[in-house]
């Protein structure tokens, strides 16, 4: 958490899960994050997770997969104005390869971006169907105290009902009662196969200037950010894209126009709370799982393993006795998790070797499922797969090289991950 910041005072109220100052961290949180040289134990309590992206009021402490730690500071404008990007330049020709211009894009699917707001902040939001569903960021919503208004290209404001929040994944779905003739829907495209270096556009109200264009590229897949409710979201895009306050809950496109993720955070790399060149993005596969769930009942479930893993190293494995020279170890088990049930057992001590700090002792996950576990995302992919509820068979080898069938049993990630912090 980055000591310097202080609240200016035209900044919104601070939502009760992000606080300037601390952030509170997920269950045991000493073991999940603690750092270990220049390795930090990789945090999958939620396995089927993955969050934030802030634009409306408070902070985020976002951790890289170097296991860096910096602070999203996220604050609404005092006094935001409106102005409707509804005028633009002559459309520029499409690229040579099909695809279309940013201008193109803009010109087709600009409309279809909203700008959200209510007392205590602003962001952004797009149209999904023509009944009047629109996607935005949990984090912009929260902590509104009376009507949310979402407004059009053409200014007009309607008021917006919430048909479910999902602090897990910083997901909400809103609804608006308008004439689906008056609607531009934006399709939603597909996560699974960005690659790095892909040209994208955002589309939001930085800042409150409505229906801002900016554009890069896909900077890097599979960040991993916290979510509102302090859990680890996995597979988060980052973006070189400039996304600032106010863009949370907008779009990010790929150039065939197709949403491929919500804009939900910056890294300020401590050098205040403007972009620099590093956003995150919710991958959109994501949001259409929990959009389907929030459509069919308001809330979201997501499978819950209870763990915190590391991946076996190959120096590691060559001078210790770790039971695996591959796999996934569990570095800690949250207590009453599904992994605590089931008699998972997590690190035992730790080892320096070349100045490198590991963890030791843990037992080693080598198939799931009877699918190979190479490393931890192998297994968080496994638990991501399954629903709560669901059985997960697992192989582990211990620290003595002894094989060992556990069965889990899936649970519901809770809302509060500071309930199981003892």
């Amino acid at each position: 958490m980055d000591s310097n910041w202080t609240p200016n005072s035209g900044d919104a109220p601070t939502p009760s899960h992000y606080t300037p100052y601390s952030t509170t961290p997920p269950p045991a949180a000493e073991n999940q994050k603690k750092q270990r040289g220049s390795r930090i134990v990789v945090p999958v309590l939620i396995a089927s997770l993955l969050s934030a992206g802030l634009a409306a009021g408070g902070t985020a402490a976002l951790v890289s997969q170097q296991g860096g730690s910096t602070t999203t500071v996220v604050r609404e404008v005092a006094q935001p104005t409106n102005n409707a990007s509804s005028s633009s330049a002559a459309v520029a020709p499409a690229s040579t390869d099909g695809q279309m211009s940013i201008a193109q894009m803009y010109e087709q699917e600009g409309a279809g971006v909203v700008r959200v707001e209510h007392s205590g902040g602003l962001g952004s939001g797009f149209v999904i169907d023509k009944q009047g569903h629109i996607l935005t960021n949990a984090h912009v919503v929260d902590g509104a105290k009376g009507a949310i208004s979402v407004s059009f290209s053409n200014n007009e404001k309607v008021e917006a009902k919430v048909i479910g929040v999902d602090n897990a994944t910083d997901v909400a779905l809103l609804k608006v009662d308008v004439p689906a003739s008056s609607l531009t829907v934006m399709a939603l495209g597909s996560s699974s196969d960005l690659q790095v270096g892909a040209p994208v556009v955002a589309i939001g109200n930085p800042f409150g200037q409505d229906r801002t264009v900016t554009s890069g590229i896909i900077s890097a897949m599979a960040r991993e950010i916290q979510a509102p409710n302090g859990f680890t979201i996995d597979g988060a895009i980052q973006t070189d894209a400039a996304i600032n306050h106010g863009n949370s809950g907008g779009p990010l496109l790929d150039m065939n126009g197709k949403v491929i993720g919500i804009n939900s955070q910056i890294d300020t790399g401590g050098t205040g709370d403007g972009n620099v060149g590093i956003g995150f993005a919710i991958p959109i596969n994501l949001v259409k799982e929990v959009t389907a769930q929030l459509m069919n009942g308001g809330k979201a479930q997501h499978a819950w393993l209870g763990v915190q893993l590391t991946n076996v190293d190959p120096t590691l494995a060559s001078q210790v006795k770790i039971g695996s020279d591959y796999g996934a170890m569990i570095a800690g088990v949250s207590k009453g998790s599904p992994a605590d049930k089931a008699g998972l057992k997590g690190a035992t001590g730790e080892v320096t070797i070349g100045g490198q700090t590991y963890a030791i002792g843990g037992e080693v996950v080598i198939e799931a499922n009877g699918k190979k576990i190479e490393n931890v995302d192998d297994l968080q992919a496994a638990v991501t797969a399954g629903k709560p509820g669901d059985k997960l068979e697992l192989t582990v080898k211990t620290s003595d090289g002894q094989t060992k069938q556990i069965t889990v049993t899936l649970g519901d990630q809770p809302q509060d991950p500071t309930a199981l912090a003892g």
